[in-house]
């Protein structure tokens, strides 16, 4: 990749400081050690896929579970071990809990949670119920409302992050398959140009990060692809899951810009352009990470 920027350059001196290990020298794109990840011993997840033509610069995809400590990984590969597992049965106990002026559960209308198989690999997409671009998260407020005659969960709160896992487990192992037709082309335009323009006061991009410096270290961190096939994805850090929106606000807070709101029409279009940066790769949230 030609014209790339050093972690050095992208922060300046003083975080060049803090991250001196990362900035000793140009950098160059760094494949992580490539290992399986199989989840209770027996489901294999695709890690390493090829990128689709045009989408990004990446030459190859890694999944964002190939970068963590060999601690973290392990954490991820079972679910009896998984702390994310502890909202997605919370949110089987919502699924089947009658609300709204309607009396309806989400099992009311949809049986079985497993009925949510293969949604969370297809997501964003143009819904016909809302006809607009939606998120996952979209669709749920909008059944709560329109189906349960129930009050909407705030875009990144517990519950319906927890709910978002719920749904995303059906499609654990599905290879991520987000599609950009005509209906939503001019939304994917506006997330990829959101993808490389840099903000804030570092003048960072998120492919500044993300494509030209992953694998490399930053602070204690290692720098992954910034793939979103893993969400919701519990972190250490801050001991709870974390959906897509949360995560794009913490990073563009990072390059020390005003950031957006989750749930605004930018973070969901960000959410579709980065979601087919990862097509081909296996849904595997909820995952852990740092």
């Amino acid at each position: 990749m030609k014209n790339r920027v050093t972690l050095k350059g992208a922060f300046g001196v003083a975080a060049a400081a803090v991250t001196m290990a990362a900035a000793s020298t140009a950098l160059a794109e760094t494949a992580p050690p490539i290992k399986d990840l199989i989840i209770n011993g027996e489901e294999k997840m695709i890690v390493v896929a090829k990128p689709q033509p045009g989408v990004s610069n990446l030459d190859m995809e890694y999944d964002g579970w190939l970068f963590r400590s060999p601690e973290t990984q392990a954490l991820q590969m079972d679910d009896f071990e998984n702390p994310g597992m502890i909202f997605v049965e919370q949110a089987e106990e919502m699924w089947n809990t009658a609300e709204g002026s309607e009396g309806k559960s989400c099992a009311s209308c949809h049986g079985d949670p497993s009925s949510m198989k293969g949604v969370r690999a297809t997501y964003p997409k143009m819904s016909k119920s809302l006809g607009k671009l939606a998120t996952i998260e979209m669709e749920v407020n909008n059944c709560r409302t329109e189906r349960m005659g129930a009050e909407p969960w705030k875009y990144t709160g517990g519950k319906m992050v927890a709910m978002n896992a719920l749904i995303t487990l059906q499609s654990r192992g599905m290879p991520v398959d987000v599609r950009v037709d005509d209906s939503v082309r001019a939304n994917w335009e506006h997330g990829k140009e959101m993808y490389y323009t840099r903000t804030g006061q570092l003048e960072l991009s998120c492919a500044n990060c993300h494509e030209e410096n992953y694998g490399e270290r930053i602070r204690a961190d290692m720098l992954s692809q910034g793939q979103i096939n893993g969400f919701p994805a519990y972190r250490l850090k801050n001991g709870k899951l974390n959906g897509i929106h949360a995560r794009f606000k913490g990073c563009v807070r990072d390059t020390r810009a005003e950031t957006y709101k989750p749930g605004s029409q930018d973070f969901i279009d960000l959410e579709l352009y980065v979601a087919t940066r990862g097509n081909g790769l296996s849904v595997t949230g909820p995952s852990v990470r740092n």
